[in-house]
């Protein structure tokens, strides 16, 4: 039996499995309950014999902005906290690179932080010309470790990854299309279609041809994330015990600019 969603809304039709990230009026930023049962459901979805074809989107006029501010603060106040994600932060990645089934990102808007990495895990990468890419954790005094320092490398070399990464800046749809990082690039009016027919030609395609040569394409995709997310996760939990990741979370609740001392 699938669990009763509070944060995700998964929908089913013609073969296709819609999971919407359902916080649109904070932006579908990920808080506790989300970052918990996106651990889970995509290996539910994995296992459902009546699914071959997966879209991940967002509602309303963001694909995922990032982490929640109350749920970072919560971190911040109680560090051990922290530790107790670190699992479903590794769930998340690998469950997406192990899904055999092909993923089609919808990115409806912002896909920021874990949303990045969410867009990053999927095989096609469908953007809305307004939207923006990017993983700014270290503008909150965090390590990226949720997996876009895993991936971006793989996509766009090394030296524009650690740009990216080092940084935190945020890429427009086309740059990052540009970069290799979005597959296509529409109007907002026409994202439903072109997301429609990626679909339905992988709907109606040879299903086992497709899914294995998902399998062996993302097979070192697979070992990269399982070699090093420990470390990374490893790494975020230690930056969220500093005391610029206090000052950057503070900082956006006050709405200010931090003030790193690098300690």
């Amino acid at each position: 039996m699938s669990p009763q969603y509070k944060t995700l809304l998964i929908e089913s039709r013609d073969r296709v499995a819609t999971v919407t990230l359902n916080r649109p009026e904070k932006l579908n930023i990920v808080d506790g309950p989300m970052h918990t049962e996106l651990s889970m459901a995509f290996r539910i979805l994995a296992a459902d014999t009546e699914v071959d074809v997966v879209i991940l989107t967002g509602a309303g006029r963001a694909f995922c902005a990032g982490g929640d501010l109350a749920w970072l603060q919560s971190m911040v106040d109680n560090p051990s906290a922290f530790l107790g994600i670190i699992e479903e932060a590794k769930a998340i990645v690998l469950s997406l690179l192990e899904m055999p089934k092909p993923v089609i990102c919808r990115m409806n808007g912002d896909a920021v932080g874990l949303g990045a990495t969410l867009a990053l895990c999927c095989d096609v990468i469908v953007a809305q010309d307004a939207a923006r890419f990017g993983d700014p954790h270290v503008r909150v005094g965090l390590v990226a470790g949720d997996g876009a320092a895993v991936l971006l490398p793989q996509i766009v070399g090394f030296m524009r990854a650690k740009e990216l990464l080092l940084l935190g800046d945020l890429l427009s749809a086309e740059e990052a299309r540009a970069m290799g990082i979005i597959n296509h690039v529409v109007p907002v009016e026409e994202l439903d279609a072109k997301v429609a027919l990626l679909a339905g030609r992988l709907r109606n395609g040879a299903t086992h041809a497709i899914r294995y040569t998902k399998i062996a394409v993302n097979a070192g995709l697979r070992k990269l994330a399982s070699e090093q997310m420990d470390m990374l996760m490893a790494y975020e939990a230690l930056s969220a015990r500093t005391r610029d990741h206090a000052e950057a979370v503070a900082a956006m609740a006050e709405r200010r600019k931090p003030s790193f001392t690098g300690s």
